[in-house]
């Protein structure tokens, strides 16, 4: 009979495996880059450090071809500036990439409250609020 695994050990294994997770959370990632874009303009390391905040470490390899892609598809507009004698492209969130997030917003409401159950709802508010 196989050993069952502990909880830690099978939540470590589908980050670290499986595919659809690492989809959907990249599709978390692509709101949270919106978001933020649609308040104030954000570049890559500034996102990258918001981004860790809420517990998504992105390697550059990842965060970049994002914000290419965001940018490619009409979401984002690039800017560039030389700060301290470096480039940094900084990118804001187009009018395509505003109704995006407005959808993204309404799905992602309707998913928790379908999701979500009041006891569920009170875990994770102790958990914010905790720390």
């Amino acid at each position: 009979m196989a050993k069952k695994k502990a909880p830690e050990e099978v939540h470590e294994a589908v980050e670290l495996h499986s595919k659809m997770f690492r989809d959907l959370m990249l599709g978390f990632v692509r709101v949270h880059v919106l978001h933020h874009a649609s308040i104030e303009a954000i570049y890559g390391s500034g996102i990258s450090a918001e981004l860790e905040h809420h517990g998504y470490k992105l390697s550059w390899g990842t965060l970049y071809p994002l914000l290419h892609n965001l940018t490619a598809e009409g979401f984002l507009e690039r800017e560039d500036h030389v700060v301290n004698g470096k480039v940094r492209k900084y990118y804001t969130i187009t009018p395509l990439g505003r109704r995006a997030l407005k959808e993204a917003r309404l799905k992602a409401l309707e998913l928790v409250n379908e999701v979500v159950h009041e006891g569920d709802a009170e875990i994770l508010e102790k958990r914010l609020t905790s720390g």
